[in-house]
């Protein structure tokens, strides 16, 4: 991805923040304001990190393990689509409504949640990709094990956000409020939501890694 692309991405994403938090000020929609916004920020972090890039080794990894404590608020938005059951979206004679309102803000959601969840993959296979190339391991099946390690991380993230309510903002101001939950929250339920969180990832970004396969071109 060129610089150009990057800035244009960045410019779009704050026009599009902005106009988010000028309509959607009051619920029940208004979640998506932050949540898109936390979306935003490891797509960005992955802007700065490639094969080599950061130099510094420490830096390196300080921006990798930010990324990650971020990363799960991008796959967090594809949860956010149950919300969608507040728009009422069914009639009293069972059918869907056709009412302006519903289908804009049907539209703002799925146009976050699908651009902020492509935008995150497309990091996720480049962080995957520089970590591999740290440990000079640029080998196909280990970059895909990293993949697997980090969609697995992703949706523990997500799990937490979702049902303990923990957001990543506050993992780093009040840290000690969170270790016991953390702790306690393993059951068999919460490991079978990981695991559906988990395959839905991989399906839609070896997907996407399908597509982007290029023709074998034929002598």
């Amino acid at each position: 991805m060129s610089n150009l692309t990057k800035w244009v991405i960045r410019i779009i994403a704050v026009l599009w923040l902005g106009f988010l938090y000028t309509y959607l000020k009051n619920p029940p929609f208004n979640f998506l304001v932050l949540n898109t916004f936390l979306a935003f920020i490891p797509i960005e972090l992955s802007f700065h990190i490639d094969k080599g890039k950061p130099k510094n080794p420490i830096l390196f990894w300080i921006i990798v393990i930010v990324w990650l404590l971020f990363y799960p608020n991008t796959p967090y938005l594809l949860t956010d689509l149950f919300h969608l059951s507040l728009l009422q979206p069914y009639g009293s004679n069972g059918l869907l409504r056709l009412d302006n309102t519903m289908w804009f803000n049907y539209t703002l959601l799925m146009l976050s949640t699908i651009s902020s969840t492509l935008l995150g993959f497309w990091g996720l296979d480049r962080v995957a990709k520089a970590i591999a190339a740290r440990f000079r391991l640029n080998h196909f099946v280990f970059q895909n094990i990293i993949i697997v390690g980090l969609s697995i991380l992703s949706s523990i993230g997500i799990f937490i956000g979702r049902f303990l309510r923990i957001h990543t903002v506050y993992l780093f101001l009040t840290p000690e409020q969170f270790v016991k939950p953390l702790l306690n929250m393993w059951s068999p339920k919460a490991i079978f939501f990981i695991a559906l969180l988990t395959i839905i990832q991989l399906v839609f970004f070896y997907l996407i890694k399908l597509i982007q396969l290029k023709p074998v071109q034929q002598n």
